[in-house]
This record gives C-alpha cells, structure tokens and sequence, in this order.
C-alpha cells in the first residue's frame, strides 16, 4: 500500500478538497482543513488581491495545512506565484499547464507542489521538475478534464512515478474512496461532493440541481475546441451542443459562456449558467457539513478496506 498523502502534508485524513474556481473559497477550504482533510482555495481567473485577502482570511479561520490552487492561464500568475511565497502557502496544486519555472521558487520557499495531470507523459514530466505528488484527474470529474478514466488512469500513473499519486474524479464517498487506495493511490482529492457542503458558499439554486441529479446529467461541451468541460445539462448546455454541432466558431462558443461559471455559483442561475460537476453527481444526495462528508468517507473506507487512517 502506497504511503498516505496525508503524512506528506501533515493533514489527519488523506483527502484533499479540489479548487475549483468560485467555489473553492476560504469559507469551504477552512472546514476541510479543520475537518482533517486539506482544503484547497481555488485562485481561478481572480487577481492577486483577492488571492492576497482569501488567503488572509484561510490564515485566520484555520492553523491546520491549507492549500491553494494555481490556474497557470491566469494572466497575473507570476504575480500570483510570488504571493504564495510570501505567505509561505504549504501546499500548491496547479491546472493548464506547466508550473516548472515556479517550481524552484515553490521548493526553495518550502511548499510542497502538488501538479494536476491527465496523463502518464505529463505525470513524468512533473516528476522530474521536482513535483512533491501529482493529481491523477480522470474524465469523470466536473470542470475541464482529460479523456482517460480514472479507474485506467491512476494505476498507471502510479506505475510510471515514484513520487505519490492522488486519485481524482468519480470519488464521492467511502466506496471509490477504498477503490482509490486499492489502485495504488497515495489520497484522493474530490470536488463535486464539497459543493454542496454546508459551508460552501455556492448559491442554493446550484446545490439543489446537483443534489436532485441523476447518474446521466452530466454533460460534456466544448469537445471541438479542444477544451473539454464537465457540467450538468441545461438550456445553456443543449444551446452549446447544437452550435458546436453546427460547426460555431470559437468565438461564438466562447462568447456564449462567457462568466457563465460565475452565473451559476454566484447568481444562482442554473439554466444558463455552467454547472460543473462530475458523473458522481447521482450520489450526492444531501448537503452535509465538511466534518460529516469526510467521516462518513474515513469510517467508511476503514470498514471496507480493514484499516485505520
């Protein structure tokens, strides 16, 4: 059995909680830490201030190990990149992208960095720029994702790096949490079921559409483009799915969801906005507060797995 992630980063409870951009906030990031796990705030396209002021705040609502998500298509990263040295951030994940020219920096200022990958090449790469852990994200996770699944993923990256391996989408409780562990993973990282915690700030319209959905609603746009989202079916989604149908342009795609994630979370509108979430939707079934979510999952696992984490 792979080390857990867990004494890596000095956390209780090897589950990280994903940072999604919008959601993962410090109101919902502070309760997982506080909770044992690792909460993540998710830096998304925002700039550095807001950063600078969740990061304020995470500091104050918690004195356990934290994290913050980069999105290296942010066009004030390097700016971004140089706070979370400052404020000597623990752990760094990052997404789209290669975050080998902060790497050094990251390292020097003793964070453990902890890349988002969706293949075997790209888990390689990030081993040899000095990555502490890699992500192994599978296609069925809610936001932008890979084309392998998580279940072919994860055993091969586990394979092909001998730094640790989180396993991330289609984990929501305590059943894929022991899959996870079984296919060699060092944690797991999860994202659709924090949503509907109790303390994630995510507007109820959101929460309810995800709670009341089926193993089917999710669905996949943006394929044409090369940038592949998962979200729940709307009138947004079934607009999207006919002009890429038609051959739209770019432009046009893009135009069309423009802010839309911030539509959702933010303003409540689950028609038109993008309500990203995984395939495990289906098994979200209440809204439940950070504390319960991962006991149920840690309890769980122990049982099925005949362990103690």
């Amino acid at each position: 059995m792979a080390e857990l992630i867990s004494e890596l980063l000095g956390i209780r409870y090897p589950i990280i909680q994903g940072g999604m951009a919008w959601v993962a906030t410090w109101e919902l990031a502070s309760a997982v830490s506080n909770a044992g796990g690792l909460g993540i705030i998710g830096v998304g396209g925002a700039d550095v201030n807001w950063v600078a002021e969740q990061i304020r705040q995470m500091k104050e609502h918690t004195d356990k190990p934290f994290g913050v998500n980069l999105m290296l298509m942010n066009p004030q990263a390097d700016e971004i990149a140089e706070l979370l040295v400052k404020e000597q951030i623990p752990v760094i994940t990052t997404g789209a992208g290669n975050p080998g020219k902060y790497m050094d920096s990251w390292k020097a200022a003793g964070a453990k960095v902890i890349p988002v990958i969706a293949s075997v090449a790209l888990a390689k790469l990030m081993e040899r720029a000095g990555a502490d852990a890699v992500v192994a994200e599978g296609t069925e996770s809610g936001g932008h994702i890979g084309s392998a699944t998580t279940m072919t993923l994860v055993p091969q990256v586990v394979d092909a790096v001998s730094i640790p391996v989180i396993a991330a989408g289609g984990i929501a409780d305590a059943r894929g949490f022991a899959a996870a562990m079984m296919l060699g993973a060092s944690g797991v990282q999860m994202g659709t079921r924090f949503v509907a915690a109790k303390e994630s700030i995510v507007h109820q319209n959101y929460k309810e559409k995800l709670i009341k959905a089926k193993d089917i609603d999710s669905e996949v746009t943006g394929r044409s483009t090369g940038h592949p989202i998962r979200v729940l079916r709307n009138k947004m989604t079934r607009e999207y799915l006919r002009m890429e149908k038609e051959g739209a342009s770019l432009e046009e795609l893009e135009k069309m969801t423009l802010g839309a994630l911030r539509k959702a979370v933010v303003d409540g509108d689950v028609m038109t906005g993008s309500v990203m979430a995984g395939q495990i939707a289906g098994l979200v079934k209440s809204e439940d507060s950070c504390a319960e979510i991962i006991e149920e999952i840690v309890s769980g696992a122990e049982q099925l797995l005949h362990r103690t984490f």
